[in-house]
């Protein structure tokens, strides 16, 4: 294996990782989204939630991500014949089949119809409501004429700037050749469903910052490129304060439930990341030691723990890898093979011919062009 083997089998572990580890997350802070630290602590002990649970199920959080890698992956289908379109009408297509999923029991349900198909809008376990965000439901619903200038609000909630954006926002990340370009691929899609500048800047942040440590930069210097980024954008300073202050609440020692609330809920954007970077930075150890820590510090607070567990865990598995997910808790996992699976088709698509390599054929069945 060559230098160049062993990098593709780096950043391969990585993808996986960053899809398994931010379901895993979702799954840890799912059953107490809604809790508040004293009900926690109620509830579990002092300690709060410290485990998975035995059947471990994820939410609307990782279902967007999926559907979103889904659209990703199709994109990058070339149908003979056929223009190729845009990344974002390939992502708003992906969206628009999460929402059948919602507002059907199962996929016998779906009537059959353009861009309605594929492997993925096939998996019966998907449609399941896990407690979707009315934004992110209220906005797929609607059609978007036009992108925002930056900085200005979008047409769809425009008010909006709930998490729903940062949540799914992880595999532009992983998809962009640098780290504009996946910045503005995500705060474009952002746009779907949530207009406030805010919440699509910080879908952007989040990909970007995904971008770097999915190519081995480390967390801190990573948060700081992503900061230089953000800068060049009107209508971030939000992010950026959120970011800085993730930082700065980092150096004042081990990481508690206390400090993670003087960073907020993570109900809207900025404040998912800034609690998924603080849990990621101050997490000791090494490998699944490291990544259970920040794991458990990112969902035991009074907040959407679902969500800022989803994206600590995407960061997590983007900066270690897929080896660092605990593995009890990767056992747990529902349908942790199928994720895998989209994960390992995701990272063949990003390779030069990797589409070509499994066959057209294969891949039109499984990923209708977009």
């Amino acid at each position: 294996m060559d230098h160049s083997d062993v990098e593709a089998a780096v950043f391969a572990s990585r993808v996986t990782g960053c899809l398994l580890a931010g379901a895993v997350g979702d799954a840890l802070g799912g059953p107490v989204e809604f809790s508040t630290l004293f009900g926690l602590r109620r509830q579990y002990g002092d300690a709060g939630i410290t485990d998975l649970e035995r059947t471990a199920s994820i939410t609307d959080d990782t279902q967007m991500t999926l559907f979103t890698v889904e659209g990703l992956i199709r994109h990058r289908v070339r149908i003979p014949g056929r223009s190729a379109g845009s990344v974002e009408r390939a992502v708003s297509r992906a969206l628009y089949r999460w929402r059948e999923t919602q507002n059907h029991g199962s996929p016998a349900d779906v009537a059959p119809g353009e861009h309605r198909d594929g492997w993925l809008l096939s998996r019966e376990w998907l449609y399941r409501r896990r407690a979707p965000g009315q934004a992110c439901l209220s906005g797929v619903e609607r059609r978007l004429s036009h992108f925002a200038e930056w900085g200005r609000s979008g047409e769809i909630n425009p008010e909006s700037k709930g998490c729903g954006t940062v949540m799914r926002s992880a595999p532009f990340g992983l998809y962009a050749v640098d780290a504009p370009t996946a910045f503005e691929l995500a705060a474009r899609c952002a746009q779907y469903t949530h207009g406030h500048p805010t919440g699509y800047l910080a879908a952007g942040a989040f990909a970007a910052l995904i971008h770097h440590v999915g190519r081995g930069v480390e967390l801190t210097p990573a948060v700081s490129l992503t900061l230089d980024l953000l800068s060049g954008y009107p209508g971030g300073d939000e992010t950026a304060e959120a970011l800085r202050g993730a930082l700065a609440l980092a150096e004042q020692g081990s990481p508690t439930a206390e400090k993670v609330e003087l960073l907020g809920g993570g109900w809207v954007a900025e404040e998912a990341l800034a609690i998924a970077v603080y849990c990621a930075s101050t997490a000791t150890g090494a490998g699944a030691v490291r990544m259970r820590r920040a794991l458990l510090s990112s969902v035991n607070h009074s907040g959407d723990s679902d969500s800022t567990g989803a994206m600590c865990g995407n960061l997590m598995g983007a900066l270690l890898g897929a080896e660092a997910i605990p593995g009890d808790w990767l056992a747990r996992l529902e349908h942790r093979d199928e994720i895998g699976a989209l994960a390992a088709d995701f990272v063949l698509s990003l390779r030069d011919g990797g589409v070509l390599s499994r066959g057209l054929a294969a891949w039109q069945s499984r990923y209708p062009g977009a």
